[in-house]
């Protein structure tokens, strides 16, 4: 057994005991059918509410992003933006998650360390387009950026390259404002090919690739690497003069 099936082991195992410490709990002799119900019902709001929340976070920081596209391709004749996508981790992954990350399992600890329950993935055509919509996003006055992982200029072993940002967006609610973390992963359209393909082998093969396709996606990495830089080169070409000014990349 390698390392992740170790750890895959071990969580599933400690969820397992888990949920039998709860229904233990929950079932144990004497226990009220109608306070069992309450507290079953209690969990399932909990968990709704929290879903919630974050599903609303999405759909602000989609509107933003939206918006931003729409202006360029209506004013400026270009839009860096190709593609978003967005994404809510199921309850199943979310619990699966926080077990594996230890700690309590109410819902304020695990919102306090699982920070990528809300994900807006944007895929742009050039490098420093992602930067550009990075820059634009950070100078917004109700998002605050509160980590930034640059996979672009420091890859990862395996090859994945993205830019990745957690930000918090304000949900205004009928009785209060809720503030709600919300990752962002930026990329191109090379990145997301490569990331999407790494992503489906490695489902595939419990994580536990062949050397020959390991390799390939290595090769695959850095003709990617090697395709943005290439593209970018043509970028000059490309973007309109009435483009506005963008930041140099990092």
């Amino acid at each position: 057994m390698d390392d992740d099936d170790s750890v895959q082991a071990d969580t599933s195992q400690r969820m397992s005991s888990l949920v039998r410490a709860r229904q233990e709990q929950l079932t144990r002799p004497g226990t009220d059918p109608e306070q069992l119900a309450a507290q079953m019902k209690q969990v399932h709001e909990e968990f709704t509410r929290l879903r919630m929340y974050y599903q609303f976070g999405i759909d602000e920081v989609q509107t933003k992003v939206n918006i931003l596209r729409q202006e360029f391709e209506q004013i400026h004749d270009y839009s860096p933006i190709e593609h978003v996508r967005s994404r809510l981790k199921s309850t199943e992954s979310l619990v699966e998650k926080a077990v594996r990350t230890g700690g309590d399992m109410t819902i304020p600890a695990i919102r306090e360390r699982v920070h990528d329950i809300a994900g807006v993935r944007i895929t742009c055509s050039f490098v420093s387009d992602v930067y550009w919509i990075a820059d634009m996003l950070r100078r917004q006055p109700d998002l605050e950026v509160l980590t930034t992982k640059d996979y672009i200029t420091a890859p990862k072993p395996h090859g994945y390259r993205s830019l990745h940002l957690i930000v918090q967006v304000p949900v205004f609610l009928s009785e209060h404002t809720e503030k709600v973390p919300v990752e962002l992963q930026l990329r191109t359209i090379a990145m997301d090919f490569w990331a999407s393909t790494e992503h489906k082998l490695s489902y595939k093969y419990r994580r536990n690739l062949p050397a020959d396709l390991r390799a390939e996606l290595d090769d695959a990495a850095q003709v990617a690497a090697d395709l943005d830089a290439r593209m970018e080169r043509l970028r000059a070409e490309i973007r309109p003069m009435s483009d506005p000014e963008r930041p140099a990349r990092p």
